[in-house]
């Protein structure tokens, strides 16, 4: 059976719900390899986290040049493992690091690359939503290694249990890897809420909120959802860059989102229309975001959002 690599997807030391998802669509194509690179010392209860999933074997590689000389560093031992294994296919989380990483080891393996795939096939063709998402395109890598960055939420994880093999292979990071060094770092503050890109419910606020988040949030809250934010919100600073969710910002693909005073330029629509269920509350009844939507309410949002917190608190109890 064809071996499929996937890259391991880490937030600190704990493994994302988005290893499962590119398991469970690397399951489609063949035997599926998980990577694992982590710190000296870390390998094995790093790779004790990847605990669910269609994984038959883990390939655990540590370094510490890996936190010392980041994406660069990565990218050299997955060309490595690409290089000597042969694995008909890599999929790899598409978030920034991803990609680059992705980027990187194609070029060293004179590989073809396909990035923010929405959907694979047994014979290695991904589809993509481009053009602000307004087209869907069929593509398949013709050259080498087919390299591919997988959208989070786009695949129904199989989160059943796995005990995969582990394997460990000591490799040497080379010199033209290192020529950058990272010599401080500092991770992003988390508050209580999911992950943006893998929440699987995102409440986003837009134009709209004249920068009040807190109807916002409450109703987030009470879905234990995400927060995002429009560009033009993030542009005004009224919510953090962070949460921006569009072409410019970040790609999401929830079971549900809700967008609360937002229009609907091309821009933000880019990086939310692959959601599953799309519900608008918009006081103009001709915003563009109606045309995607599944569910719309035509109202003020700091009316609407409050009794549907409170419809929602209400089922709870």
């Amino acid at each position: 059976m064809s071996q499929v690599f996937i890259l391991g997807d880490f937030s600190g030391e704990k493994a994302t719900k988005t290893t499962t998802e590119l398991a469970t669509a690397a399951a489609r194509i063949g035997e599926v390899i998980g990577i694992v690179f982590a710190p000296v010392g870390l390998g094995a209860s790093m790779a004790a986290t990847i605990n669910s999933g269609p994984i038959s074997k883990l390939i655990v590689v540590e370094s510490n040049d890996f936190a010392a000389h980041g994406v660069a560093a990565l990218a050299d031992a997955l060309s490595q493992l690409v290089s000597t294994q042969s694995p008909v296919a890599v999929l790899i989380a598409s978030h920034a690091l991803g990609k680059e990483i992705a980027g990187r080891v194609a070029v060293e393996t004179l590989s073809g690359i396909i990035t923010d795939a929405v959907d694979i096939s047994s014979d290695l063709t991904a589809t993509q939503l481009v053009f602000g998402g307004s087209t869907t395109v069929h593509s398949k890598i013709s050259h080498g290694i087919s390299i591919i960055t997988i959208r989070p939420n786009s695949f129904e994880a199989d989160n059943s249990p796995c005990a995969p093999e582990i394997e460990n292979v000591a490799l040497v990071i080379s010199e033209k890897s290192k020529k950058a060094t990272i010599t401080s770092s500092e991770p992003p503050i988390k508050g209580g809420r999911p992950e943006l890109t893998e929440a699987n419910i995102v409440v986003s606020g837009g134009r709209g909120t004249d920068g009040n988040f807190s109807a916002v949030e409450a109703f987030a809250d009470s879905l234990g959802a995400a927060v995002g934010a429009s560009r033009a919100a993030t542009d005004a600073g009224w919510y953090p860059h962070s949460h921006q969710v569009g072409q410019t910002g970040k790609t999401v693909s929830p079971q549900l989102y809700v967008a609360c005073g937002i229009s609907g330029a091309i821009q933000h629509r880019a990086g939310m229309q692959t959601s599953k269920t799309i519900v608008v509350v918009n006081k103009d009844p001709e915003a563009p975001i109606f045309d995607i939507s599944d569910f719309g309410v035509v109202g003020d949002l700091f009316a609407v959002l409050p009794a549907a917190t409170e419809g929602v608190l209400a089922r709870k109890s």
